[in-house]
C-alpha cells in the first residue's frame, strides 16, 4: 500500500510556544486513522497544516506527493472543522450547490453532487429544508456531505460526533465506515471508544510531540494475548479469583469494573476467555462484555 501522507521533522512554533515538535508519521490509503490527544496537544495545528491553512515552521509534509495547499490537491482533500455551521437563511440544497460551484462545477453538476452526497449520508429528503428544521445530528451529517462534494480521496473530520447523542453518533460512524473503501478518513476525537470501532491506525499527540504511532491491526511486540473484561457491577475478590486461573498470568483493574487480563505466556490458545466466563458463571457474576485484546485507551495509556 502506498503512503498518501508523509510528515518528516514537522515543527510549528508560535513565538516561543512549540505547537508541534519533530512530528513524523506516514499514512497509507485505507481504513480510517485516529488522531488522539488532550486539548492543546497540537491536533488542530496538524489538521491546519495538512489542509494548507498554515505553513509549518520547518519540516516537510507531502500529501499524495504534493505539499499541502498545492493546486494538484484541489478537490482531493476535504476537511470538516469541529465548529462548522450551516447558514440558517438558505436551504440545504442551495448551500451545498453553492459549495459545488465554488469547486468549479457547473450548476447542473453541482446539483448532481448535492443529491449524490446527501444520498450518501442518508438525507436526500432534506434537499429543500432549512438547517433550523433539522436535528443536530442531521445537520452534522449535512456538513459531512459537504466535505464529500467532488469525491475527495482524503477527508479530515475534527470531532465529527461531538455533542451528538448515541444514536446520531452511530449514524456518523456508519457514514464513515460505509465510505472508507473509497476515502481515507482522518478522525480527531476525544471519544476513544468511537475511534476504536472505526480506525486501524492511531496517531497520539501530547504537547506537540507524537508519543505513539501504531497500527492497531498489527500484533504488538508483546506476544502475549490479552482480554478485556467489563463487569456490570463490582464483584468482591474478582481480581484474586481471576489470577488463580491456570491460564491467567496477570490481571489489572484499568477503570471502574473493567479488567485487563493477560494470558499465560506460551498458552495463548488455552481458552483463557472460556475459563473467565466459567468463573463468572460459577460465582453468579454478571459481565457486560469480554473481548479479545486491549482497548485503545489501554494501548495508549
Amino acid at each position: 500500500m502506498s503512503h498518501i501522507i508523509q510528515a518528516k521533522n514537522l515543527n510549528k512554533n508560535y513565538g516561543h510556544k512549540h505547537a508541534l515538535s519533530n512530528v513524523e508519521f506516514s499514512i497509507e490509503k485505507g481504513a480510517p486513522v485516529a488522531l488522539v490527544g488532550p486539548n492543546g496537544a497540537g491536533k488542530t495545528t496538524l489538521f491546519s497544516i495538512l489542509c494548507g491553512y498554515i505553513k509549518p515552521s520547518s519540516g516537510e509534509v507531502l500529501i499524495m506527493g504534493h505539499p499541502p495547499g498545492d493546486k494538484a490537491l484541489f478537490g482531493k482533500l476535504a476537511a470538516l472543522p469541529q465548529d462548522a455551521q450551516l447558514d440558517p437563511r438558505f436551504s440545504i440544497a442551495h448551500q451545498l450547490k453553492f459549495y459545488g460551484q465554488l469547486q468549479g462545477f457547473s450548476a447542473k453538476k453541482s446539483q448532481h453532487e448535492v443529491e449524490r452526497t446527501l444520498d450518501l449520508v442518508g438525507l436526500l429528503d432534506v434537499l429543500n429544508v432549512k438547517p433550523s428544521e433539522l436535528s443536530h445530528g442531521m445537520r452534522k451529517r449535512v456538513t459531512i456531505a459537504q466535505t464529500l462534494i467532488g469525491s475527495p480521496e482524503i477527508v479530515l473530520l475534527d470531532e465529527a460526533s461531538a455533542g451528538l447523542d448515541p444514536l446520531h453518533a452511530r449514524e456518523v460512524r456508519e457514514v464513515v465506515a460505509s465510505l472508507s473503501s473509497d476515502i481515507t478518513f482522518i478522525l480527531s476525537s476525544h471519544d476513544l471508544n468511537e475511534l476504536e470501532r472505526l480506525c486501524s491506525q492511531v496517531l497520539y499527540l501530547e504537547q506537540g510531540c507524537l508519543k505513539e504511532h501504531q497500527t492497531l491491526t498489527t500484533p504488538s511486540s508483546d506476544k502475549c494475548r490479552y482480554f478485556t473484561l467489563r463487569m456490570k457491577q463490582q464483584e468482591e475478590g474478582i481480581i484474586e479469583a481471576l489470577q488463580q486461573l491456570e491460564s491467567v498470568s496477570h490481571v489489572i483493574l484499568t477503570q471502574d469494573r473493567e479488567f485487563l487480563i493477560k494470558a499465560v505466556a506460551g498458552h495463548e490458545d488455552a481458552g483463557t476467555d472460556i475459563d473467565v466466563l466459567q468463573l463468572c458463571h460459577k460465582n453468579n457474576w454478571q459481565y457486560a462484555q469480554i473481548f479479545n485484546g486491549k482497548t485503545l485507551e489501554n494501548q495508549l495509556f
